[in-house]
């Protein structure tokens, strides 16, 4: 895809900056840091032009303060460069000495060392003669800097995550940025000017104005929720719900490399028109009452649409908006019909654990003293958690169906009857499905057919979610609970993603009031609060696309689904797209959700 020169200028910035910086979010702190990052896009700033960009007193400079400074500083030209080189060429040889080169580097840009200048003249004076081709060197440095320019730019355009760490962008199928939907309906809700109260200075300010900045137009929310808001008490449960018909059914949150969060979906056939009483809660495997399983304030909801698995198009019908502890809920009435169940995870607490120090990798098999291979006790614990997530309906068995959910997770291939009768005929079956010591027996097998390798069991552990050490650090486990007449089945794994970001979206914008960004009547944000989060959605309606910058750091005892304080993101014309999901970091505190979202212009 071409992009215009604008948009050209702007990844040449944001490419420069990530040479220095692992974001694009964090400020510069220093005039050096400056000079650097001017040098990187291919400028030579002089010391007098460094002054000016960075006055005294001046304490930091964003990003935004980057791109106005690089408009006005302009590139390095080869024929500039050898002007000066010529002034100190006092023989007109097409030569200089070390003590001339000196003198170059050291009156113009940023001084250097005496040892920085030594370094450039052993890699210019390619004859080892001591003298300088300085013809030479102006396009060997000419053909540095664009090789820099251009090795950055690629790895901007190659790191996907990068790209979404650093800037959110809404292509990317993770949580931390959902997929805009499709365009607006004409009915949408007409939005209403904030008052002047709500409008705030940018948090991010440095230290002084910038002209990017001043063009802003910023939206402040604050929210605050009290202590043990999240907790709230056991609610009522129908009368007759211990009469009713349960159907329990596990399933798990992945965190996959990317940041995306997948898990399974699930049917729901009703034939007539029924009371529901649904809910999601983490399903704890921690053998020790006293230590629950890490994941246990993993945040669930589950949402119940209509439509085909298949498509991406869904009606949202209703979620699980109500709370009691770590249990969420809905109940009420549904019509006849075929619904999708769509777990979910905001993905503010499901962030990939890593140990502080490094561990040892565990041992998964042994060799008894006869030589045969056994499975170790830490090996065969890690198994049997595995079995209890992929244990669907929590039979103890597992069904060639639930087997297949993990073998599409581990391997991506499906077992068939032929192979499964192979499976009930060596290893241990009960009711033509495998226990749990069978399902030992068959890692078991694995392990000697490779003659001892670990390495494919290796990989199926990783994409279970385990780390070296045989520690869960990705996989999140919840179950939810039908409590109805009806029977419900797990149909796909990691498909509805799309579905499940515009459920997610127009939960938020039917329950939340819109509100436009003073002078951006045609940019809404939605914000949804919640029993135990904050959430919102930008609506862009205008023609044009439009770059928004999220700033939370006046935000208290909160975590973010973005896993920054700071971030923005790019909202193509007539779409919508959720911004940010925003919880307690400890709900036994109170906690204040404090967000300025502001327009930045287009460069």
């Amino acid at each position: 895809m071409q992009r215009s020169e604008e948009e050209r200028f702007y990844m040449t910035c944001r490419a420069a900056y990530l040479s220095v910086f692992r974001s694009s979010l964090v400020n510069m702190t220093s005039k050096d840091q400056l000079c650097s990052v001017l040098q990187q896009a291919g400028r030579n700033p002089s010391q007098k032009a460094l002054d000016k960009y960075w006055p005294p007193g001046t304490k930091k400079l964003n990003f935004d303060d980057f791109c106005e400074i690089l408009k006005k500083e302009k590139t390095a030209e080869p024929d500039q460069l050898m002007r000066i080189f010529k002034k100190f060429d006092t023989n007109c040889d097409g030569y200089i000495s070390h003590d001339e080169l000196s003198r170059i580097l050291t009156s113009s840009g940023e001084k250097m060392s005496p040892k920085e200048v030594d370094e450039v003249f052993s890699l210019a004076d390619v004859n080892k003669d001591g003298k300088l081709d300085y013809a030479e060197f102006c396009r060997l440095l000419e053909s540095t800097v664009e090789q820099c320019q251009t090795a950055a730019l690629e790895k901007l355009e190659a790191d996907a995550k990068l790209k979404r760490q650093n800037f959110g962008n809404q292509l990317d199928n993770s949580p931390q940025s959902l997929e805009s939907q499709p365009e607006l309906p004409a009915s949408e809700i007409q939005p209403r000017t904030e008052p002047e109260t709500t409008q705030r200075k940018d948090s991010r300010s440095s230290s002084r104005p910038s002209s990017a900045r001043s063009r802003r137009s910023p939206l402040s929310t604050a929210i605050t929720m009290g202590s043990g808001s999240t907790k709230s008490g056991r609610l009522a449960e129908p009368k007759s719900l211990q009469d009713w018909h349960h159907t329990l059914m596990r399933g798990c949150f992945y965190l996959e490399e990317d940041g995306t969060i997948v898990s399974l979906q699930y049917r729901l056939i009703i034939p007539e028109t029924t009371s529901i009483y649904l809910t999601i809660r983490p399903l704890n495997l921690s053998p020790i009452p006293d230590k629950p399983s890490p994941w246990m304030c993993v945040d669930t909801a589950l949402y119940v649409v209509t439509g085909n698995e298949t498509k991406e198009d869904s009606n949202l019908v209703c979620f699980t908006e109500l709370r009691d502890k770590e249990r969420f809920l809905w109940r009420g009435e549904l019509n006849a019909g075929s619904y999708l169940l769509l777990p979910f995870t905001t993905g503010c607490r499901l962030m990939k654990r890593t140990r502080k120090t490094t561990t040892k990798t565990a041992q998964l098999v042994n060799r008894t003293q006869s030589g045969e291979l056994e499975l170790t006790k830490e090996f065969k614990a890690a198994l049997s958690d595995i079995f209890e997530v992929i244990d669907l309906d929590g039979s103890g068995l597992l069904s060639l169906e639930e087997y297949n959910f993990f073998e599409q997770r581990t391997s991506g291939e499906k077992c068939d009857e032929d192979a499964w009768a192979i499976c009930k005929e060596n290893f241990d079956t009960r009711k033509n499905e495998l226990t749990r010591q069978g399902f030992l027996e068959l890692n078991l097998m694995e392990a000697n057919d490779r003659e001892g390798d670990p390495r494919d069991l290796w990989l199926t552990l990783e994409a279970m979610g385990y780390n070296r050490s045989l520690e869960m650090v990705e996989g999140k486990c919840s179950f939810f609970v039908c409590a109805c007449p009806f029977v419900i089945a797990a149909v796909h794994l990691d498909s509805g993603i799309k579905m499940l970001n515009s459920a997610v979206q127009r939960s938020i914008t039917s329950k939340a009031e819109a509100r436009s960004l003073k002078g951006h009547e045609n940019v809404l944000v939605y914000t949804y609060k919640g029993e135990s989060r904050i959430s919102s959605v930008i609506a862009n309606k205008s023609n044009q696309k439009v770059t928004v910058h999220i700033n939370n750091e006046q935000s208290k005892n909160c975590v973010s689904s973005r896993g920054m304080s700071v971030f923005a993101v790019e909202v193509p014309a007539r779409t919508k797209m959720v911004c940010q999901h925003v919880m307690a970091l400890n709900e036994q505190q109170e906690w204040t959700y404090n967000c300025v979202e502001t327009i930045i212009p287009s460069l």
